[in-house]
């Protein structure tokens, strides 16, 4: 099995590396792939579509089964809570740092007049440029933070949990499965069937999702020609790629610093060590740029390689994959700083607070699918505008995140792999709590 997930692993590196290569080669001679090219499709069918086929049936049999395993109601409560203190606090810790980072190293600064209308000019020509994602922007943008909990209430309680498992909403679908699983946890032996039922299958989806990781390289491969295909390697350059380097700067010391410290501190195990055992979760997150997509695979490398128990795990894992982005926060505090820093706006230390902890509650909403981040970019935005309006100072156009578009797709897969990252620490943590 060991020598299994290190030929993985040296596959996966080598389709990562041969990806960029390949990408930006057919990017120098053939110009800028179409975004529904070949490699894009080849990607998303065999890599993406197989683990979104098994995604809701995961996240049901683990969260049944992971409930049903810890029996008491009040235990499960007190998991909860612990859980959401973590989640909370990872998050604020993320975008303070990234808006520290942001205000260090200040990349919008320093430009002149006539390159920042540029770049502005040229933003609103890519916001402009997506109807159906222009669509979704401005929903955003009248819907506010509010609007983005009142959905997720809704989802917490759905009309049909069938529904929402054909809309992929896991929300509701964890919901309805949490009281399954407190149904059969309460139904002492007239339920022991149906548990030993729900254990098997668990078992059985372990079993799949291996079949699926070893598609998962030459999936990795075609997305990585895909993207820097369609963007290029030199789009990291200018006040763009001091963007890309101060957020790819921040999600490092997050996920190689902040999270294994916690996991050694909270844990009593090295996180470093940990989060070698848990890389093919990190690879599939990087390479699906999708917390939901990569759900199955991080629940069977933490209940495996990561010697996470599966009661903490079949928890903690679904609703981190919902409610837990630590890169997400860190990313939308960053890229909204970054373009009112472009637009040669000053912001005071209240404005700074209105973005750490709008982008921490606007990353709880975003779903887990790519480039949500950019979508609830417009509520940081909008916030920190509102706190500029009252002042009487002027406000920037949303359409200036059409400057940061085209590179976003590179940043959510590393963002993407931040976030499954700080799951797996949830559950490790959980583990050792819930042992001792």
């Amino acid at each position: 099995m060991a020598n299994h997930g290190r030929l993985q692993t040296i596959i996966m590196l080598s389709a990562l590396a041969l990806g960029v290569v390949v990408g930006e080669l057919l990017f120098r001679s053939q110009g800028a792939l179409e975004a529904d090219s070949g490699w894009m499709f080849a990607g998303n069918l065999l890599l993406l579509r197989p683990l979104q086929m098994i995604l809701i049936p995961m996240v049901v049999v683990a969260v049944i089964h992971g409930i049903a395993s810890i029996g008491d109601p009040k235990q499960l409560g007190k998991l909860g809570l612990l859980v959401a203190g973590f989640y909370l606090g990872c998050m604020l810790c993320a975008a303070t740092l990234g808006t520290l980072l942001v205000e260090s190293i200040r990349p919008g600064d320093g430009l002149s007049a006539e390159v920042s209308a540029q770049l502005l000019a040229n933003g609103d020509a890519a916001y402009q440029s997506d109807a159906s994602r222009l669509a979704t922007l401005q929903a955003n943008q009248t819907t506010g933070i509010l609007g983005a909990f009142k959905g997720i209430a809704q989802q917490l309680l759905p009309k049909s949990p069938l529904g929402e498992a054909a809309a992929g909403n896991t929300i509701g679908v964890i919901v309805f499965s949490i009281l399954i699983g407190l149904g059969l946890a309460s139904g002492g032996e007239r339920t022991q069937r149906a548990r030993e039922v729900v254990e098997g299958l668990f078992h059985a989806m372990l079993r799949v999702i291996g079949w699926i990781l070893w598609m998962m390289p030459i999936g990795l491969f075609c997305f990585l020609v895909g993207i820097v295909g369609r963007v290029g390697l030199e789009s990291v350059a200018g006040p763009v790629g001091a963007y890309m380097l101060t957020v790819l700067l921040g999600l490092t010391i997050h996920g190689f610093l902040i999270l294994p410290l916690l996991t050694c501190m909270f844990a009593r195990t090295n996180g470093w060590v940990f989060m070698w055992s848990v890389r093919r979760a990190l690879f599939t997150g990087f390479a699906t740029s999708s917390s939901n997509a990569t759900l199955p695979v991080t629940v069977r490398e933490c209940t495996g390689a990561g010697g996470c128990s599966s009661r903490a795990t079949n928890f903690v894992i679904p609703l981190g994959a919902t409610l837990n982005l630590d890169g997400t926060a860190l990313y939308e505090a960053v890229a909204a700083l970054f373009l009112f820093q472009l637009c040669g706006v000053d912001l005071t230390t209240s404005d700074l607070i209105i973005a750490v902890l709008t982008a921490t509650l606007a990353a709880i909403g975003a779903a887990g699918i790519p480039s949500a981040g950019l979508v609830t970019l417009v509520i940081v935005i909008t916030a920190v505008n509102a706190s500029l309006h009252g002042r009487g100072v002027a406000e920037i156009p949303v359409s200036a995140i059409g400057i940061i578009i085209g590179v976003d797709r590179l940043l959510d897969m590393a963002r993407t792999t931040v976030n499954v990252w700080g799951d797996c620490v949830g559950a490790k943590i959980v583990t050792h709590i819930e042992r001792k």
